[in-house]
């Protein structure tokens, strides 16, 4: 072996040998990391839901969900540090027009967190662990309310944008607001009456405040889509992400629906809970059928992406949460419906999930310790 060739060998195996400094690692960091907490809170929510096999799953859910905590917390710290160390460069993100807005990636990220202490926290912290997701999901409705317009303002004033470069990113902000609500459905069953039914309404109206966006932007993805072919390889995950406010739309309902017949009528609103609860089942299961068109459609361009050897980013995490809520989805219309078709689908694509996790952590792991991940497209384009 020649020195250099050596040499390169040992800069491979060096930590953070891609960066110049390892303050870099704050100087470059962006929201878009969170998007790892989302696929990994998926995964920990799911793993116990499916069939047959969830409860011996439920142990691996929860240390999932524990490694996605901690996640979160490093993620926090290192991005509240750059704006600490870095503000001048770190303002430039409100400008940048695709990573703007993986702010919504915060709220989604945090969401998870709050469902698995409701899943999972209840073991280890007793009635306390209600108590903190009550005050997690205040925090993240509230910034998933304030993404879901800061953001589009940003857009409509300071960011140039395109419909030939538009992506399914635009939907990362406005679908945070769907997530707290379901979010919030999952929660809601564990209050008091009066608090149940305070967070059960802003549930349906964190619903109603995103689906309706989301689904104008995919109107408008579809036709760009058509006019102008699919994105750069480099956004080859982007596909995917047209499936999360699907799917988790369904989800919402069916959450939702299923809270609202025992909530409301402890309100003397029994005739709407019914209601709700059939809006939830019918609407939900419509929107799965509208989900399952762009699971098999993603799944096509993902294969299409991957002949033309799609290069890995952290975008990458997109194909987990997206398929991750769907197949909660799936899975909640099993149970309703107690039809064995959707428990089986579920369980198929919580394997399909499981694997996607799997390679997207371990290439993320990868890309972390050599250094290359730590990338701001803002200071890039600004160079």
């Amino acid at each position: 072996m020649s020195p250099d060739s050596f040499s390169g060998v040992m800069v491979g195996l060096r930590p953070l040998s891609r960066l110049d400094h390892p303050r870099e690692i704050v100087r470059q960091f962006t929201p878009n990391w969170f998007a790892a907490t989302m696929g990994t809170g998926i995964l920990a929510l799911v793993l116990p839901q499916v069939p047959v096999v969830g409860p011996a799953l439920s142990g691996v859910g929860q240390a999932l969900w524990m490694v996605n905590i901690a996640l979160f917390m490093v993620f926090s710290i290192l991005y509240a540090a750059r704006w600490a160390i870095f503000p001048h460069e770190a303002r430039h993100v409100f400008g940048h027009s695709v990573v703007s807005m993986f702010f919504g990636a915060i709220p989604m990220g945090l969401a998870t967190i709050v469902n698995g202490f409701v899943v999972f926290g209840a073991p280890l912290l007793g009635e306390r662990a209600i108590g903190i997701a009550t005050d997690l999901w205040i925090a993240d409705a509230a910034m998933a309310l304030a993404c879901g317009v800061a953001i589009p303002y940003l857009m409509f004033t300071r960011q140039e944008h395109s419909v030939d470069q538009m992506t399914a990113v635009w939907l990362l902000p406005v679908v945070a607001a769907e997530v707290a609500a379901a979010s919030g459905g999952l929660l809601a069953p564990h209050l008091a009456s009066g608090a149940a039914f305070s967070v059960l309404v802003a549930s349906y109206a964190l619903w109603a405040y995103s689906v309706p966006v989301a689904f104008g932007i995919l109107s408008i993805l579809v036709l760009r889509m058509a006019l102008h072919k699919l994105p750069h390889s480099s956004m080859s995950a982007s596909s995917w992400l047209a499936l999360g406010p699907i799917g988790t739309g369904a989800l919402g309902l069916l959450v939702l629906g299923g809270d609202a017949p025992a909530i409301f009528a402890a309100h003397g609103l029994a005739p709407v809970g019914a209601v709700a609860l059939g809006i939830g089942v019918i609407g939900g299961l419509m929107l799965w059928g509208f989900g399952l068109w762009w699971l098999l459609l993603a799944t096509i361009i993902t294969i299409r992406y991957v002949r033309e050897g799609a290069p890995f980013n952290l975008g990458w995490w997109g194909y987990t949460f997206p398929l991750g809520v769907y197949t909660a989805a799936t899975l909640r219309l099993g149970a309703s419906l107690d039809l064995a078709f959707f428990a089986v689908a579920g369980a198929l694509l919580a394997v399909i999930l499981a694997g996607a996790w799997t390679m997207v952590a371990a290439l993320t792991i990868h890309g972390a310790w050599k250094g290359h991940l730590f990338v701001s497209p803002c200071l890039a384009a600004r160079a």
